[in-house]
């Protein structure tokens, strides 16, 4: 293999690429390699950990094709290090030669036949979101997903249709939060791994490209933004009928400025470390004020008011944190939060964002 192209372009596609294959949770050895494959003119960049594969094209001058696995983290930083300009690379008895200007390093690869086949699958049947409205959705729902592998479907995001719009969802149980995208005619039910849309976000960066192209043939989804592909498998199994467990009527609701809520829950935070994050939250019509407090044992309380609009009185416990990043997940100035006592759960929803909300548990009191 012999080629040559700009650091620049490397640089950006081993970027996007080896953050996959740099993971000590790689079964094999190989995994822990880049494949480097020139197909029709241009350099692929891909890396596997068997269950997510990303994919980076890049413009190159082939004089040689070929195909060749190097170290992901050696290449990556070796390359970033590299000044811009053009780059030339050749490949002999799996030894990479690399050389720019007064750089001329080899680094030994692995034969790329013992490199999984990434995967690859047909493009028939997809439909397209803008980059804007995927990588901002995410952004709201993604941090509510579980952590807890014991429990799959719920580590993942949940895309669907629901009565002509896409719609991401995301619980671990305590919180869910669900942000309509787009208008979509399709039938789209798909739970895709959290840790695979965290990677998408990075590809679709802050970049020039303006929609991601989505296929999925059950088993697998790809996810196509200008010259970045990638698949991730599904998630198996049924996500959990969400919507019955939001409720309809609200016997509490208080309007708030996003900023103090965000502020007055931070300061009662401090207090709530010893107890697992526990705030109280009070409600108080007839004074119109809503109380935010916190005890912690051996080092004192806090409780603090806030002058808002309130209907109906009340208290109910919550995990601080929760809230913190539920708050930070809006975008408008006001907030407003519902709930119907100690026991369901509360919601919270914006008048400048009608498009999405947050549910948060409450805590046992």
């Amino acid at each position: 293999m012999k080629l040559q192209l700009t650091q620049e372009n490397l640089n950006k596609a081993l970027t996007n690429v080896a953050r996959v294959a740099i993971s000590s949770r790689n079964p094999l050895p190989i995994l822990n390699n880049i494949l480097l494959k020139t197909v029709d003119n241009r350099l692929t960049v891909s890396a596997t950990n068997l269950e997510i594969a990303i994919t980076e094209h890049v413009g190159a001058k082939v004089s040689v094709e070929g195909s060749v696995t190097v170290p992901a983290r050696l290449f990556q930083e070796y390359v970033a290090s590299l000044p811009a300009g053009n780059i030339d690379l050749s490949v002999k008895d799996n030894k990479v030669n690399i050389s720019t200007g007064s750089y001329k390093s080899t680094i030994n690869g692995m034969a790329a036949d013992e490199f999984p086949v990434v995967p690859n699958l047909e493009r028939t049947g997809g439909w397209t979101i803008s980059t804007k409205d995927l990588k901002r959705g995410l952004s709201q729902v993604i941090f509510a997903a579980a952590n807890d592998e014991t429990r799959p479907l719920l580590t993942g995001v949940y895309l669907h249709t629901h009565e002509g719009y896409l719609y991401a969802v995301a619980t671990d149980s305590y919180r869910l939060a669900e942000k309509r995208l787009i208008a979509l005619k399709k039938d789209i039910s798909l739970v895709v791994p959290s840790t695979a849309l965290q990677d998408l976000m990075r590809i679709i960066g802050d970049g020039g490209e303006s929609e991601v192209k989505v296929y999925e043939d059950g088993q697998q989804v790809l996810f196509a933004v200008g010259e970045s592909e990638l698949i991730s498998r599904l998630v198996d199994g049924n996500y959990p009928d969400y919507r019955k467990l939001i409720p309809s009527k609200f016997s509490i609701t208080a309007s708030f400025d996003r900023a103090e809520l965000t502020n007055v829950t931070k300061v009662a935070s401090l207090f709530a470390r010893e107890s697992a994050g526990s705030i109280i939250v009070g409600f108080n019509e007839a004074e119109k004020k809503v109380s935010i407090s916190s005890v912690a044992s051996q080092l004192g309380e806090n409780s603090s008011t806030i002058d808002t609009k309130v209907t109906g009185s009340g208290e109910i416990s919550l995990n601080s944190r929760y809230l913190i990043d539920a708050l930070g997940a809006f975008r408008g100035d006001t907030t407003t939060f519902s709930c119907n006592g100690k026991v369901e759960a509360c919601i919270l929803k914006s008048d400048d964002e009608e498009d999405y909300l947050h549910v948060i548990m409450p805590l046992k009191s």
